[in-house]
């Protein structure tokens, strides 16, 4: 288990947030997701985007959170971004008020490879739910890509089951199929 720990992003990790992403997408992605997508995606605009997230959040229940690997010296080597679930969180045949005001939903969540299986996701995800619970949400929901094996399997083993929801994700003229998963912050892990 490595040494780490999570904490709320600020503006200056901005431009590590949008490299882990790409790094990130670029590895984990590259068989689902189509070459021309990955290649095209520019660093500096996903920086801005990150930085607004950070200074200017939709609400206050909307959070960026890092992950920190400490060694000799301290590296940020993940992210996650969650908040109340919006539009963005629904499968095509809902309506906005389906899912509820007590539904939160991650949107990001992503460690970069080289620091995988290090316990750095298991720690967002439980400063999520931690979050949440302050916040007094009563379930958290999150999409993977149906073909992601490894985020589906991470997501189960802390209790995540898939809630009869999917989509599938036009890119570039590919449809890519998704599947929501849920957990009650009742039942969810400490």
């Amino acid at each position: 288990m490595a040494l780490g720990y999570v904490r709320p992003a600020g503006p200056q990790d901005a431009g590590e947030i949008a490299r882990i992403q790409l790094t990130t997408w670029r590895v984990a992605y590259r068989r689902l997701l189509p070459r021309q997508v990955l290649d095209s995606l520019d660093v500096t605009w996903l920086t801005e985007r990150w930085q607004e997230s950070i200074e200017s959040p939709p609400t206050p229940r909307h959070r960026v959170l890092v992950a920190v690997e400490q060694a000799a010296a301290s590296y940020l080597v993940g992210f996650a971004a969650a908040g109340p679930a919006d539009d963005q969180a629904l499968a095509p045949d809902e309506t906005p008020d389906t899912l509820g005001p007590d539904v939160a939903a991650v949107t990001d969540l992503l460690v970069e490879p080289r620091w995988g299986r290090r316990g750095h996701g298991s720690r967002l995800l439980a400063a999520t739910i931690d979050l949440w619970r302050e916040d007094l949400f009563g379930t958290g929901i999150a999409w993977a890509y149906d073909a992601d094996a490894a985020t589906r399997k991470f997501l189960g083993s802390a209790g995540w089951e898939p809630d009869g929801a999917s989509r599938a994700l036009d890119v570039d003229d590919l449809l890519i199929p998704q599947l929501r998963l849920h957990v009650s912050l009742a039942d969810a892990p400490l």
